[in-house]
């Protein structure tokens, strides 16, 4: 028998989003109050470049962290969303896919926002071609302790528990978990030698990869999460992974994937 997930999936493949181009697509920004840098940053693509898209695509992790739509209430968090809603207004159309770090962003958000929310995996269709889009940390299928997390948090009657706690609990349960995965990531960079943006997350495993694209029947896949940006060519297709945001640091970096006429650029955001 087929779970109710599994037809989610198999039916958000089966039928595409139709948009028109040019597509914008990011990722992984990872907003919040105390980045103020970055935030400038996003606000400032908002009013000059993203105005060039017909469509923005956010492929999750947009948010550092969301644990329920009263964070609404914070004046960050209403910014971000007018700017999304102006974007929208523009005649830019916004669509929306969860990450592992907001994904209890629900209606109200997207209500704000005025955004569509995607299902995660979703196959998008511009002037005849498919593109299959994931934020990616489901394709990290070989971190069995993340796997067994992600399969938990996305339960329904967990995260209604979780939501029914008071505000101020779920703002110290992720902030608690942000300081450890921090701690998490500077431990591995320290062990394994690497820079730290390589070292951030999990890889995804090829296998999984291989099982999206077939999934989808696209040979063009785009997502985030791995913060490990770069055009991938595998045996079934292109693997474009999108940049994560950081203009709070020495060493800047950002920018986001142009569809245009059939082609794919990177393009740099500026500080």
């Amino acid at each position: 028998m087929i779970d109710a997930a599994h037809a989610s999936t198999a039916s958000a493949l089966k039928t595409p989003v139709r948009v028109s181009g040019p597509v914008f697509f990011i990722s992984d920004l990872h907003l919040t109050a105390s980045m103020p840098a970055t935030a400038a940053a996003f606000e400032r693509f908002m009013r000059t470049r993203a105005r060039e898209a017909r469509t923005l695509v956010i492929l999750g992790d947009f948010f550092e962290y969301w644990v329920g739509d009263e964070e609404l209430a914070d004046p960050f968090h209403q910014h971000i969303a007018s700017l999304l809603a102006e974007l929208a207004n523009a005649g830019t159309r916004v669509l929306f896919m969860h990450g592992n770090r907001d994904f209890l962003l629900g209606k109200r958000f997207l209500a704000a926002a005025h955004a569509t929310l995607l299902s995660d995996p979703s196959v998008l269709e511009v002037d005849g071609e498919r593109i299959a889009l994931a934020h990616g940390d489901a394709l990290c299928t070989r971190d069995a302790a993340y796997m067994r997390f992600r399969r938990w948090t996305r339960k329904r009657w967990v995260q209604r528990i979780f939501l029914a706690m008071p505000l101020r609990w779920r703002l110290r349960i992720a902030q608690k978990m942000r300081a450890e995965s921090e701690a998490g990531r500077a431990m591995s960079a320290n062990v394994a030698g690497e820079p730290r943006a390589a070292a951030m997350m999990g890889d995804v495993a090829p296998e999984a990869v291989d099982a999206l694209f077939k999934a989808a029947g696209t040979a063009t896949l785009i997502h985030g999460h791995t913060h490990r940006p770069q055009l991938h060519h595998e045996a079934a297709g292109r693997r474009w992974v999108l940049s994560d945001w950081d203009f709070d640091t020495p060493q800047p970096r950002g920018s986001f994937l142009r569809l245009d006429d059939g082609t794919l650029t990177v393009e740099p955001v500026t500080a």
